[in-house]
């Protein structure tokens, strides 16, 4: 029996979220760990009728055992089922602390994009990496990206992604988008070599996050990408559209210490190209 800590994977039974569920089955196997499946009551329902809850309850275990069941057909993993009651943000959250990864499906459509409020919650909040799970066929698709900004949540998005494409024999691209000066709007107002001078600065930015990744991984082929014409979300969307994962950190150094997302990592998530992991390696404390 595997010892290492579980994946789970939420589970409601929409398109979505059986997608997730064979998703985390898969990296289960490969992690040879244990796959727990979830499923939440949500307690709004809580104050009605007690025989109405328990009809809820039923229809959660049957839910649990219906993905169970499937997933047990395709891979010959340790499967546990669970059934939880309360606030499903606030549930997968308090789990996720027993977990290696937390894996979600994106959810229907929502204000122009393809995540629900619910899994941006749980990716601002777990305690652990999160995966969202689309249903793109992920057939003929290739390569890791991760986007980098040169702070400490990107360093360790970078040693994920590393990981996990030297793991799966798959390419990895590290990408820094930022934004410099515009030529036009910001002509006169500034020394006409800034430009270059910022271009340089993030291009060592760069260097020094993927530094080290060769003596680790040897046999990786690692893609340095510095892009200064578009935004982090549109350079990341337009990198990982063939696909296998995009890896992102919670917070860039660009974030307000009370945002538990970022805006780089929720402008990703709402408009999914791929299985998206949200890193969250290790608590980091910013300094004022």
């Amino acid at each position: 029996m595997s010892t290492g800590k579980p994946i789970a994977v939420g589970t409601n039974d929409s398109a979505q979220s059986q997608a997730a569920v064979a998703w985390a089955a898969r990296r289960a196997e490969r992690a040879n760990v244990p796959l727990v499946i979830v499923h939440v009551v949500d307690d709004r329902w809580l104050a009605a009728a007690r025989p109405w809850v328990e009809a809820l309850q039923d229809t959660g275990n049957k839910l649990l055992k219906d993905a169970a069941g499937r997933a047990r057909e395709s891979f010959p993993i340790e499967i546990i089922t669970k059934l939880m009651t309360g606030s499903v943000g606030g549930s997968l959250r308090k789990y996720s602390g027993k977990t290696s990864m937390l894996v979600v499906g994106s959810g229907s459509g929502h204000l122009g994009g393809s995540l629900t409020d619910l899994a941006l919650q749980v990716a601002a909040a777990a305690k652990c990496p999160v995966a969202v799970i689309g249903t793109q066929d992920l057939d003929g698709r290739h390569g890791i990206v991760v986007g980098v900004d040169g702070s400490e949540e990107s360093i360790q998005s970078v040693a994920f992604a590393a990981a996990e494409a030297d793991r799966d024999g798959q390419e990895l691209t590290v990408l820094h988008a930022f934004s410099g000066p515009d030529r036009l709007v910001d002509a006169g107002l500034t020394p006409d070599n800034l430009a270059g001078l910022i271009v340089e600065e993030e291009r060592i930015v760069l260097a020094e996050t993927v530094a080290g990744l060769r003596e680790d991984y040897p046999d990786l082929i690692v893609n340095k990408v510095l892009e200064a014409r578009k935004g982090p979300v549109e350079a990341l969307l337009e990198a990982s559209t063939e696909a296998k994962m995009l890896v992102v950190g919670s917070r860039g150094r660009g974030g307000f210490r009370r945002l538990l997302l970022g805006s780089t990592a929720h402008g990703v998530l709402t408009h999914l190209p791929c299985p998206t992991v949200i890193t969250r390696v290790q608590r980091i404390k910013h300094q004022a």
